[in-house]
């Protein structure tokens, strides 16, 4: 079900221009290999030119467990994601117990 709600949300932020094409993390063919390898590229293509270069990386692995629930409701709501999509994933993240009901089955 998760699969399901990353791959709509993604599609409606690309379809709205909100996910950058420099994004790499939860886009497809795109990861944390590729945004080292184009760092690395940028960087010593800089180097090369003799440019002055400082960078700083920051892991930002536990971003989620941090983040305001209620600003990312707001801004998945903001950005135009339908309200029964975004009312699933607000559950979601609160801890609630979810469940799929297809003709009167459970999962």
């Amino acid at each position: 079900m998760e699969q399901l709600i990353l791959e709509t949300i993604s599609r409606h932020m690309k379809d709205i221009n909100v996910i950058r094409s420099s994004q790499h993390d939860f886009s497809k063919r795109k990861s944390c290999l590729t945004n080292l390898t184009n760092f690395y590229d940028e960087m010593t293509g800089l180097v090369d030119e003799k440019a002055i270069v400082d960078f700083i990386y920051l892991d930002f692995i536990k971003a989620f467990d941090i983040v305001s629930h209620k600003i990312l409701i707001d801004k998945l709501l903001m950005y135009g994601l339908d309200e029964q999509t975004v009312r699933w994933i607000e559950n979601w993240l609160n801890g609630q117990a979810q469940r799929v009901i297809i003709s009167g089955t459970k999962s």
